[in-house]
This record gives C-alpha cells, sequence and structure tokens, in this order.
C-alpha cells in the first residue's frame, strides 16, 4: 500500500470531519493509497498539539510556509478561513503539494482563478471540499437524472436555513465567528450556505447563466471578537435569487442564518417532465421520488430509504436498513481522492469546477448589489 502524506492547515470544525475521513476511508474502501496524518499547521502550538495528539498527527507546525518545505508531506489540506485559501493554495502547488481545500474556493473569482492556474501549472492533485455532492440520496439523485428518467427539467429550488446569529450580541471575527467579518469570509450565507446549494445544482443540473438576486445584513454593527470594537457588517445574512439554467429550467435558492428553528435545513426539489425529486438533509439517508408513469391509483410520492448496496457508496457499509450520516460524506470524498490517484482521473469537484460555484456566487452579490440581472 502506498502512503499519501497529509499535512493540515487549520484544526476547527472542518480540520475534525477532514481528519476523521482520513481515518476511516481505507477500513471501508478497497485502495491503493492510504493517509498518513504528518502534520497539522496552527498559529497556537498547544492548541494544535491537543488536536495532533487526539486525532494522531505526527507533528505540528506553527506556519504553513514551514509545512511547505517538507519533504515528508504530500498533499497540504486547508481548513483555514476563506481569505488565507489563495495564499496557501497557490504556495502549495508550487511546492509540488497535491492541494485539497475547503470551499468557497476562494474569495472572489479573480482569486479562484489564480489558484486554478497555479495547480493546472503544476499538474498537482486538486480537489474542493463540497461533501454535499457524496451523501449516496443526492448521488443517487445524479443517476437518476444523468438516466433520464426525469425527462426535461423544469424546475430546481433549493434553500439552506440557520438561526445561529440572530441575537445582536453574537461578535464578528476571530476563531469562532469568522464567518461574520467579511475580511475573512469574502461574504455571508452567500459562500457559507448557498455555495453548498449552487455546487450541487450544478452538477444535477448544468450550468447557470443569469441570476437575479436580493441580500439583507439584519444587524449592521456587532462587537469584533478580537477588537473589542464595534464595527459595520458587511457580510449578507440572508440571500435569495432566482436564475436560468443552461437547460432551459428555472431556479429558486435562499438562504439564511435568521429562520428560527431551522439549525441546518438544507433542502432541494427538482421537478421534471416525467417525475420529481426532493431530498432534505434532516432525513439525508432518504429520496423522496415522485414517478407519473405509475398507475394513477398509487401514483403518489415515495420515500426511497438509502441502504442498499446497489445504491451509491452503500456496499462499503452496513446491511440494508441501516443508516450512515453527515460525516461518512467527508469519508467518501477522501476515498474518491485517494482512487483518483490510482486512475488518474479527477477528483470532482476539481478548482475549476469549483471556480464554477465561485462565479455564480459573484454574479448573485453583484445581482443584489446593482439590483438588476447578471450574467454568470
Amino acid at each position: 500500500m502506498k502512503s499519501l502524506n497529509i499535512g493540515m492547515v487549520g484544526y476547527g470544525f472542518m480540520g475534525r470531519t477532514h481528519s476523521n475521513g482520513y481515518c476511516q476511508a481505507n477500513h471501508f474502501f478497497d485502495l491503493e493509497y492510504k493517509p498518513v496524518l504528518k502534520a497539522v499547521c496552527a498559529r497556537n502550538k498547544d492548541k494544535a498539539q491537543a488536536f495532533a495528539d487526539q486525532w494522531g498527527y505526527e507533528s505540528v507546525e506553527t506556519d504553513w510556509r514551514e509545512l511547505l518545505k517538507r519533504d515528508d508531506i504530500d498533499a497540504i489540506d486547508i481548513c483555514t478561513p476563506n481569505n488565507l485559501h489563495a495564499e496557501i493554495a497557490i504556495a502549495a502547488a508550487e511546492a509540488g503539494k497535491m492541494v485539497l481545500c475547503e470551499k468557497p474556493i476562494s474569495m472572489d473569482t479573480a482569486e479562484g482563478e489564480r489558484m486554478c492556474e497555479a495547480v493546472e501549472k503544476a499538474g498537482v492533485k486538486n480537489t474542493v471540499w463540497y461533501n454535499y455532492r457524496r451523501v449516496p440520496a443526492v448521488s443517487l439523485a445524479k443517476q437518476l437524472i444523468d438516466e433520464g428518467r426525469l425527462g426535461k427539467i423544469y424546475h430546481y429550488r433549493a434553500n439552506f436555513l440557520q438561526d445561529w446569529t440572530i441575537s445582536e450580541d453574537v461578535p464578528q471575527g476571530g476563531a469562532a465567528t469568522w464567518r461574520l467579518d467579511a475580511e475573512a469570509a469574502g461574504s455571508g450565507v452567500t459562500g457559507d450556505l448557498l455555495a453548498h446549494c449552487i455546487d450541487t445544482a450544478l452538477w444535477l443540473n448544468g450550468s447557470i447563466t443569469d441570476v437575479s438576486a436580493v441580500t439583507e445584513t439584519f444587524v449592521k454593527e456587532r462587537l469584533h471578537a478580537e477588537t473589542g470594537e464595534k464595527k459595520e457588517v458587511k457580510i449578507d445574512d440572508a440571500c435569495a435569487f432566482h436564475c436560468h439554467f443552461e437547460n432551459g429550467s428555472l431556479g429558486l435558492f435562499e438562504s439564511t442564518r435568521y429562520a428560527r428553528g431551522h439549525k441546518a435545513l438544507y433542502t432541494l426539489e427538482i421537478n421534471g417532465q416525467n417525475a420529481s425529486i426532493r431530498w432534505d438533509l434532516h432525513d439525508l439517508h432518504r429520496l423522496e421520488y415522485f414517478d407519473h408513469s405509475d398507475d394513477s391509483i398509487v401514483r403518489g410520492w415515495r420515500s426511497v430509504h438509502i441502504s442498499d448496496g446497489d445504491q451509491p457508496y452503500m456496499n462499503h457499509w452496513w446491511v440494508p436498513g441501516l443508516n450512515i450520516g453527515y460525516e461518512h460524506t467527508f469519508i467518501h470524498q477522501v476515498a474518491d481522492f485517494l482512487k483518483s490517484l490510482e486512475t488518474g482521473e479527477p477528483c470532482e469537484p476539481t478548482f475549476r469546477s469549483a471556480l464554477e460555484t465561485q462565479k455564480v456566487c459573484d454574479a448573485v452579490l453583484a445581482s443584489a448589489s446593482e439590483r438588476a440581472w447578471k450574467n454568470v
């Protein structure tokens, strides 16, 4: 078995999900490559060491530049705030390292383009962690669409609703709430939540051609967690947009952090000429399916339990009827990345593919700012 030596930058929530994926992939998938947790990098050495001890990383660095100099690191996994993605990814590619980057790929399209050019020039493997593609139910939706079961697509709608920033006392900036600081995050719900919806939509339904959007920032000022000063909030708390897809269908997307009662409600529905499908993250192991060709006396929505071995990814897990969860999507992405090293195929979404999502996000924000339709 060949080793793939991992150097991870960052140790927060995503650092844990990725580390679990590296630890578990070879237990369930037959692969030629095995991840080796060589080093974790973060500014706080004590916290980084505690993370390394918990997850089994062999060493700790406090400067990602030092990590890139190491000959024993094959791949750099970027789990940092968004404003650090580009600098680290470009430098990693120039150092000949494979790059796995958290979403969204970049702060904006121009920055993302530089990242794409860097990995393509260096010829290094790359992928972006849009993990919802690896939910077996969503993968099955892709299979059904590609088989033509839905027929011509008319509508695609998705939303991603949370409620964790409603209180005006929630600060912006710092390790816990950097997503509320535009300098670190770039945007608010558009880049954080809608980016997931957009990536899945592009994968399932094809390219988006133009958008019309509205955004709102409900709390205009918040204390900054690091400086203690009250600063203007420049990210979007809520966003809604509609769009045209290249295949002629219409799209409707909504995201907010002000939907009281919703912690992470991500749903999607696709309506076609022959059939419809819908999925809910809160019931992620089920895909709802409506087939108009059913006899009228039994025609209706059916709930398909995704647990059988002939459904995507499920032959690697338990016996039929038993569920898997959120953490398995990252295990699947690790397994797919390792398999891509064997086959030479890209592990989607690559940087170039993920840049399409960034282009849509930028068009959405521009449309909301200018109150006009924007081409992607």
